[in-house]
């Protein structure tokens, strides 16, 4: 299709048109000619300018779908022919912070790439060969349900777009054994910012390989990636057990993730010590029939419980006998109250699909739409019983009206020639605060939970914590340059190599188009 972009918003123009339009002066884009489609309507930049954060909203100049990598290199091309024009690779709107937003650029929907998101699996060599605009749910499906395998590691929700995932890291309860998705894959289509379609690996254009993993879209955008994948297996038993003081649930969740004999999946979370149906006693148990026994907590228990969430794979033609005896041998290391124990089984599609079911019950009440304010940090062990007194059973012991995550991954299982900032330590924690508010919430209710992120940030700064933030977004470089500490350096050559411009992900506020790199 023949399109031209001009330096302002068209909102006339029809949105499935052949726009030929003259350039203005500022002499932004002229003569694109890609095979998708361009929409400079009301409808596509407002929809661009939003994210499932609801904190920020961005209008981009244009909304591009593209029909394959090709067309993504074509439109970042023609950017660099404007001193100021940059470009946001899309994928399905989970960004918190504005992080995929462009303000008056160019926003490209991943998710619009057709057939160029297909998933292609090859059975012999167990792999899969996936569009970065597809969503892990359809690998899930294709995967599994076609072939019988499965990806090795996993988000906790799966309608997150591949090259998304994999520009941040990609974190659940299969990290500590297997890694972050970043570490599960073995090759990348990348478009860099200097608008070159590049194949990459460990072997080949290495440093583009793991400058893209974890670079939060600054180095290029990712158009495909082969995902290594495994035997699925059919079944789990999913099982969640109740502790009442912090040190005895991270010491269990610890030797779990270093045991060499262990689940497939570990996570764990705080809760209140209240009959909060969103942040207390009842998000426990797992099946309707079950119940949390107040009589079984401890007369001296805090504010807040720990659950430690974990499963067990197994087969169809397991011995039901064998797979008890295995749960209990792995629950037999562990302090847990007694009786606070609940599991199902379940299938291995419908336990990946998990948090698909809350989703569903967020829309039908209406808080999917609503803000989310969510707050990830990785702090390291060192600093995460602190963490816990400070945080956990003082500023959030009545919860966040949503999950608090808050589980150990392995340092080691992090390749740290990709471009992700960890803190210290070969153990350190996830915390992710999934804060949701009310269905038709005041600005007042979101700004206080905006300002208790702030307020956890600046405890951790104030104690001399060693954390991360996930899936950052900060305004000044010198934010980032401590977030990187001595991997800026190594982060501003690598932004000097691939987008020398500064043309993608302005969102993230690291480079502007006028950087001197």
């Amino acid at each position: 299709m023949l399109a031209c972009l001009v330096e302002r918003f068209v909102a006339e123009n029809d949105t499935d048109s052949i726009a030929e339009l003259e350039i203005t002066d500022d002499g932004v884009l002229k003569d694109l000619d890609i095979e998708g489609s361009i929409d400079y309507g009301t409808n596509a930049t407002g929809l661009a300018a939003k994210d499932f954060g609801g904190i920020y909203a961005v209008k981009p100049l244009a909304v591009i779908r593209p029909a394959g990598a090709d067309d993504v290199a074509r439109v970042i091309r023609q950017a660099l022919h404007s001193p100021t024009l940059t470009v946001a690779a899309r994928g399905n709107g989970h960004s918190i912070n504005g992080q995929a937003m462009a303000h008056n650029g160019i926003v490209i929907d991943m998710k619009s790439m057709g057939y160029n998101n297909r998933i292609d699996v090859n059975v012999t060599s167990m792999y899969a060969d996936v569009g970065g605009g597809a969503l892990w749910a359809d690998v899930l499906k294709r995967c599994v349900l076609g072939c019988g395998l499965a990806p090795k590691s996993w988000t906790d929700y799966l309608d997150l777009t591949v090259g998304g995932t994999l520009s941040n890291a990609g974190v659940s309860g299969q990290a500590f054994r297997y890694g972050p998705q970043t570490s599960t894959v073995t090759e990348l289509e990348v478009v860099t910012g200097n608008g070159e379609k590049t194949i990459c690996s460990n072997s080949q254009n290495s440093e583009l390989f793991y400058s893209v993993l974890g670079g939060l879209g600054q180095f290029g955008i990712i158009t495909r990636a082969r995902v290594l994948l495994q035997p699925a297996p059919d079944m789990v038993r999913w099982i969640r057990v109740v502790y009442s003081e912090f040190d005895e649930f991270t010491r269990d969740a610890e030797l779990l993730i270093t045991s060499k004999e262990s689940f497939n999946y570990v996570e764990g979370y705080v809760l209140a010590n209240s009959d909060d149906p969103i942040n207390g006693w009842p998000s426990v148990p797992l099946a309707s029939n079950q119940s949390f026994d107040l009589s079984h907590l401890p007369n001296n228990t805090g504010p807040v419980l720990y659950c430690l969430e974990v499963a067990l794979h197994y087969s169809n033609h397991d011995d039901p006998s064998t797979v008890n005896m295995v749960v209990e041998k792995l629950l037999g290391r562990l302090r847990y109250i007694e009786h606070l124990r609940f599991e199902i089984d379940l299938s291995y599609m419908n336990f990946l699909l998990r948090v698909k079911h809350v989703e569903q019950a967020a829309r039908a009440s209406g808080i999917w739409d609503t803000p989310h304010p969510w707050l990830n940090i990785f702090v390291s062990k060192r600093d995460i019983a602190a963490f816990n007194q400070i945080v956990f059973q003082n500023i959030l012991k009545h919860g966040v009206n949503g999950p608090m995550l808050t589980y150990p991954l392995l340092r080691s299982k992090w390749d740290n020639r990709s471009s992700v900032a960890l803190p210290q330590g070969e153990i350190f924690y996830l915390v992710a605060l999934l804060r949701f508010s009310h269905a038709h919430p005041q600005e007042s209710e979101i700004k206080q939970m905006v300002a208790q992120n702030q307020e956890i940030l600046q405890t951790c700064i104030n104690n001399g914590f060693d954390f991360k933030l996930y899936l950052p977004r900060y305004e000044s470089t010198v934010e980032w340059k401590t977030h990187f500490g001595d991997q800026w350096v190594r982060f501003v050559e690598r932004k000097s190599q691939f987008d020398p411009k500064a043309v993608l992900a302005p969102g993230q506020k690291i480079f502007t188009r006028n950087h001197q790199l």
